[in-house]
Formats: structure tokens, C-alpha cells, sequence
């Protein structure tokens, strides 16, 4: 037996469109992937429209907002599920995303094919966001642009960056704030950072939550081994910039050699 593929397309207003062969009565089922070693308890099921000759549909509109995690995309017979394959992908309508201005919360969803070779939709919901732009790295400094979504940078907004094990030893920058209060941009060139990972944050103001760096708003679903980025030495130790699995900006410390 043949896997099933669906294609999908992301219209302007945000919706995922995902068509495949017409059937017998069918549905299509979005699975929240569990950790591992835990039971399977999100799912969210949406009818199948005939579209066309040979042809259905179903639309993933943008309520209800999906949980962050990665979506596994079934086709539904009764109780029965078959995991799809994924067909053409049209995400024409994400590539540009970061130059428009999002409201929070942010709500990100970016169809994908798994490894495996299967349709998947990564999603992210962040009260707040600061996407990260351009990440340069020259000599010894390292230097990061980014733009705050749902939030606006105040008197004493603060870069922050966090040691993840540890002691969770902690350093602040002050960021060059642009006009527009959005806008903002560091620069990283501390030889005393530990060795180890370290996560940035910015806080927009004073005792405001901390909104984690990350890159979300265009068509990449997995940045990790995209985005590869060399090291800047800054007196024994290399400070390199990375990104996550969860597409979050890190920075990696290790000795120089």
C-alpha cells in the first residue's frame, strides 16, 4: 500500500491549507508529539472538504492556537490513522515574516518533512518575541541585531544572558535601543564567560519577564544545522552563536586551543 502525501500551502491571513486524493468519508488529525516516555494526550481533528474532482481539503484556520511542539499529520479513517507524507509545500507567505509586526501573543506555525520523511507542522506560542536578524561575528566581538514583537524596550531595558547548568552565573549587557523602541542590537566580546552554554534574553524593562532571542518568523522549521556560525576568540575562551533545536540563539563557550 502506497503512504498517502499532502500538500499544504499558508495563504496571507496565516491558514494552513493541506489537500490530498479524495476518498472514502476521511479526516485529517494533528498529533501533539509527546516527550518521550510519555502518553499521547493533544490531538486536534478537521474535516475534509471536497474541493475539486479527485481532490479534498481541510484548513487549519488560526483558532485554536496549537500548543508549542511539534504537530505529527495523520489521515483519519474511523479509528484508524495512517501518518501522511509530505506532497508540494507552498510557504511562499512565511519568508518575509520577520519584517512584518506581530502582536503578542505570538503564534508561529511552519509546516515541515520530519527525517524520517513524513508531514509535520512546528509550532511556537510565546506571550512575547525578539527575533534575532543579523548575527556577526568579527575578530574577537560578536554582535547580534533583533526586533521585539509584543512588547516595546523602555529605560533600563537589559541583554541578559544565563549560564544553563551550573550555578546559572548570570551577565548583562545594555542594548543600543533604535528609535522605535523595537529595535535593538549587543554586542558580546567578555573573555570571562564560563565555559559552558549560555541563553539570551532580553527584559524590555525593569522586573518585566524575560522574552527569550529566537528566530521563528520565516520558513525554516528546524535552523540548528542551517545557520552555522564561526567563533569569535576572546581571550582564552571561543564564543560561537548557535541555534537550538527549539530555533532559540545560544551561545556555546569553549577554550581556545
Amino acid at each position: 500500500m502506497t503512504t498517502p502525501r499532502a500538500g499544504c500551502a499558508i495563504d496571507p491571513e496565516g491558514r494552513i491549507i493541506f489537500e490530498l486524493p479524495a476518498a472514502r468519508e476521511q479526516r485529517l488529525l494533528l498529533r501533539l508529539r509527546p516527550k518521550k516516555g510519555e502518553p499521547e494526550e493533544t490531538l486536534h481533528v478537521l474535516d475534509l472538504d471536497t474541493v475539486g474532482e479527485g481532490r479534498t481539503q481541510a484548513v487549519l484556520g488560526p483558532d485554536p492556537v496549537l500548543v508549542e511542539g511539534r504537530w505529527d499529520v495523520y489521515l483519519l479513517d474511523g479509528s484508524e490513522r495512517t501518518r501522511l507524507r509530505p506532497g508540494p509545500r507552498d510557504l511562499r507567505a512565511l519568508v518575509d515574516g520577520d519584517l512584518r509586526e506581530r502582536r503578542g501573543p505570538l503564534a508561529v506555525r511552519v509546516p515541515y518533512a520530519t527525517k524520517d520523511g513524513y508531514l509535520a507542522v512546528r509550532t511556537w506560542l510565546r506571550p512575547a518575541h525578539a527575533e534575532a536578524d543579523r548575527v556577526d561575528v568579527t575578530g574577537p566581538a560578536l554582535r547580534v541585531a533583533a526586533r521585539l514583537h509584543g512588547a516595546s524596550l523602555l529605560d533600563g531595558a537589559e541583554v541578559r544572558l544565563r549560564l544553563r547548568r551550573g550555578e546559572g552565573a548570570v551577565r548583562t549587557l545594555e542594548p543600543l535601543i533604535e528609535e522605535d523602541g523595537q529595535g535593538f542590537s549587543f554586542t558580546v566580546d567578555d573573555a570571562t564567560l564560563d565555559i559552558g552554554i549560555w541563553d539570551m534574553y532580553v527584559r524590555p524593562a525593569p522586573e518585566a519577564p524575560l522574552i527569550r532571542l529566537a528566530r521563528l518568523l520565516d520558513d525554516v522549521a528546524d535552523r540548528k544545522h542551517v545557520f552555522v556560525y564561526p567563533g569569535a576568540q576572546a581571550g582564552k575562551v571561543v564564543v560561537r552563536p548557535y541555534y537550538t533545536v527549539d530555533n532559540d540563539l545560544s551561545l556555546e563557550v569553549t577554550r581556545a586551543k
